[in-house]
């Protein structure tokens, strides 16, 4: 599978920490050096699969945000996050750039239903959305813990074109370099692609793993952590931008902890195996693979 990493939508700059730059910022850049500011970033994949056509990984923000001046985000995401709204950024217009036709993406996995990862949902609305049933049910089930907050985020314009919604199929007991109970999309040929449950950030939050031919994976590992220091860092070292962006939207503040403890070691143990990388991250996504 070949893969694209695209950003799909630029948001408001944020600097790099001097004392947490960590290995992951610089890597390939060491003559000049990582940025000290670059705008975050909404990290996506577009991956080429041999049977299935294009799937996309997140979605971005999508063309429709941009032709309503991000008035389908709401206003107070909207004052924070600051997108460039920058239509060449969306996937859509991304894929075609590509050579592709973007009717070709049959798939979209999404790593939770956040309005920065759902809004190019409407540019594909022929697609079959995998997510994990834990954070579709609480959007759909008005008794399952945390609808009203996963729902807020939903933005209705994101679902109104009635996305194709489709739970991954839960295997209780398998393991992925520690991590336990993956999901599975359905209707994919593809065996390398795993919904990785990784919780705290909301009902269902999951990143995605993508194997690539060489047996090298990459872990899209969404919003459960938001800058590369959280990993490389010892202690730990969160972002003071982002960071309340992760407090705020959190669902379960030691769950997510415990995630964040165990990608450390997945980052620390499986450096040679496994390429991690958040939604935001800019130093991240600069990084050459």
């Amino acid at each position: 599978m070949r893969v694209h990493h695209l950003n799909c939508g630029s948001l408001r700059t944020i600097p790099l920490l001097g004392a947490g730059a960590g290995a992951g910022a610089g890597a390939g850049r060491a003559e000049a050096g990582p940025a000290p500011e670059l705008p975050a970033v909404c990290h996506c994949l577009l991956i080429e699969t041999p049977s299935d056509g294009l799937v996309l990984v997140d979605t971005g923000i999508g063309t429709d945000d941009v032709r309503r001046d991000g008035r389908t985000l709401g206003a107070d995401w909207l004052a924070h996050a600051r997108p460039a709204l920058d239509p060449e950024e969306s996937a859509l217009r991304q894929i075609r750039r590509l050579g592709h036709d973007p009717r070709d993406v049959r798939h979209v996995l999404l790593t939770h239903l956040h309005r920065d990862h759902t809004g190019g949902l409407p540019d594909f609305p022929h697609a079959t959305v995998h997510a994990h049933p834990a954070e579709l049910s609480a959007a759909g089930d008005p008794s399952a813990p945390h609808h009203a907050r996963t729902l807020a985020s939903f933005m209705p314009a994101h679902r109104a074109h009635g996305p194709r919604l489709t739970p991954a199929r839960t295997e209780p007991g398998t393991t992925w370099f520690g991590f336990t109970d993956l999901a599975r999309p359905e209707g994919l040929a593809a065996d390398g692609l795993l919904f990785v449950p990784l919780p705290g950030h909301s009902a269902g939050h999951s990143g995605v793993a993508v194997r690539r031919a060489d047996g090298r994976w990459l872990l899209h590992a969404g919003d459960a952590y938001m800058y590369h220091g959280e990993l490389a860092a010892t202690p730990p070292l969160p972002h003071p931008v982002l960071d309340p962006v992760q407090q705020g939207a959190q669902v379960a503040p030691d769950a997510r902890l415990d995630t964040l403890g165990r990608l450390r070691a997945l980052y620390r143990e499986h450096a040679g195996e496994v390429d991690v990388f958040s939604a935001h991250d800019p130093w991240e996504f600069a990084r050459p693979r």
